[in-house]
């Protein structure tokens, strides 16, 4: 089995994303991108996440051809595939249907910058794109063209997409839209969210990303 510690690693972000009920079924994926060899290890189509092992996470090359593995990949794997392509830094890549973000995606709404949990893991609103078909590359263009700072991105009438530099920083980026989708649907029960002024935005972004936590001078 080659890619072993990377297939490892995809598979039980895969298996985190029903753990924290992200996806139900067969819904959603994970993907991880080897920097080396420009593979790619990504979930197999309609599988369940509870039976997922290792060895059934399937590794293409970045135009989709099966390298290893005895499953289809993903019918999402053409969109892991083109972001990869054309967004060089990423490392993990995620796709799921998770409810309270996708309810914003349903109205073509995005996530407002509205609290300092959302400055500090997205450092702007969380953008929601057009409706486009699942046909080609369209999905992966629309969200090239929509892409800001946030490691997440809505697809109206679809779903979630999350970006990071590894697969475990991908996951992060959809359990926190998540919860932070959750927390602003519920505050509008109460009346329009305001946003944070763009100062303040960007003071929580720059203490989250090169303050928090046990970060040494040096990693910063």
């Amino acid at each position: 089995m080659i890619l072993e510690k990377l297939r490892i690693e995809v598979c039980e972000v895969n298996k985190a994303l029903l753990k924290y009920n992200l996806v139900t079924m067969h819904s959603g994926n994970a993907s991880g991108r080897d920097f080396e060899n420009n593979l790619v290890a990504i979930k197999p189509s309609g599988v369940d996440y509870e039976t997922l092992e290792p060895d059934d996470i399937v590794i293409v090359d970045l135009n989709g051809n099966i390298v290893d593995g005895n499953l289809k990949p993903s019918v999402d794997t053409p969109h892991h595939l083109f972001l990869y392509r054309n967004k060089p830094e990423f490392g993990g890549i995620i796709h799921t249907h998770s409810n309270y973000a996708t309810s914003f995606a349903i109205h073509g709404k995005n996530i407002p910058v509205c609290l300092t949990a959302i400055a500090d893991e997205f450092g702007e609103d969380i953008i929601c794109t057009e409706y486009v078909s699942n046909e080609g590359n369209k999905i992966g263009e629309t969200i090239l063209k929509y892409i800001n700072k946030s490691p997440a991105i809505l697809l109206r009438n679809h779903g979630v997409f999350t970006f990071g530099k590894n697969p475990k920083e991908a996951l992060k980026a959809a359990i926190m839209v998540e919860d932070v989708a959750k927390t602003v649907s519920l505050s509008m029960t109460f009346g329009t969210p305001k946003k944070l002024p763009k100062k303040e935005i960007d003071k929580w972004w720059n203490r989250y990303h090169n303050v928090y936590g046990q970060k040494l001078s040096s990693d910063r």
